[in-house]
């Protein structure tokens, strides 16, 4: 005879258990996996009228309730995904107590779910940042398994030596572990200053601004301008976002070794706001040229090695 807990485990009756809670709440689209395990354990999920608890597993067909309402079973079986220009002086949080601008109050309402920041970028960088409808999308990027490279555009305060670059290349301690970046490229020199571009494959707090402050060396503007196949176009202006195309969120699906979801097809108010932010963009010029969000091949500058 079945225990009780192995009754609320099972509450869906999947043959194989079923799935993980926080799995299943993620895929809805209600935040990250390791949020909807704060959730879990802060008691705001029920499964079958029951407390749920971490390691939890439910069927197909189980009764789930979060902060009371219950959770659309439909929900999740379509995606979303949004690039954003994000400007120097917003926070990544969905409310600051210091009442700073958050990067979720430029973005469009979803009609269900909620957005997902795929990754962070400090107060003070600018640059590519992803978002997306699909908890468990969003998780999987960001696990250090998934090996995804960003490459930031840094420009450094100081003179800079080969046997500071060769040191970031090689690995430097830092407070939280060993940390190096995969590439340096030499960007345009600008007085005291000088422009590089740089390849990691982590995202730790501060991890590029540390990396160079190690050096004795200070980081006086940060933008990341891609992430993994993905970079930002230059017709995205500061503040400003896009939805991304099926064949762009099938490249974030494939990146994440995932299996593909449809693309959630817009009403026709969203249709018209995403013109009207598309009408908005002009024809920049970055470093002398238009730069495309796309794949880059295996001869992009994040792939070259220094000589």
């Amino acid at each position: 005879m079945a225990k009780a807990d192995d009754k609320k485990v099972d509450a869906g009756g999947d043959k194989a258990r079923g799935e993980k809670l926080q799995k299943v709440l993620a895929r809805s689209g209600l935040g990250s996996r390791r949020e909807m395990e704060r959730w879990i354990e802060e008691g705001r999920v029920t499964v079958a009228g029951v407390a749920a608890k971490l390691g939890d597993r439910v069927g197909s067909d189980a009764k789930i309730e979060v902060d009371g309402r219950p959770l659309e079973a439909d929900k999740g079986h379509e995606t979303r995904c949004l690039l954003y220009h994000k400007p120097t002086g917003e926070v990544c949080s969905r409310k600051d107590p210091e009442g700073r601008r958050t990067v979720f109050e430029r973005l469009p309402k979803v009609r269900s779910g909620r957005w997902i920041s795929i990754g962070r970028l400090d107060f003070n960088t600018s640059g590519l940042l992803l978002f997306t409808t699909d908890g468990e999308l969003a998780n999987a990027l960001m696990h250090p398994r998934a090996n995804i490279e960003r490459e930031y555009m840094v420009r450094v305060m100081g003179d800079v030596g080969e046997e500071q670059l060769q040191a970031m290349l090689d690995g430097v301690m830092l407070e939280d572990g060993v940390a190096r970046f995969t590439d340096i490229q030499p960007g345009n020199g600008d007085g005291v200053n000088s422009w590089y571009y740089v390849v990691l494959m982590e995202g730790r707090n501060r991890e590029v601004r540390r990396l160079w402050e190690s050096q004795g060396l200070t980081v006086s503007r940060l933008k990341r301008v891609r992430y993994g196949e993905l970079f930002i176009p230059s017709k995205v202006k500061k503040g400003q976002w896009m939805e991304l195309s099926p064949r762009e969120i099938s490249t974030l699906y494939r990146m994440a070794q995932l299996p593909e979801k449809a693309v959630q097809s817009l009403t026709p108010d969203e249709r018209r706001r995403a013109e009207r932010q598309s009408s908005k963009r002009g024809r920049a010029r970055v470093a002398g040229h238009d730069r495309k969000l796309g794949v880059r091949g295996p001869k992009g500058r994040g792939n070259r090695k220094r000589s």
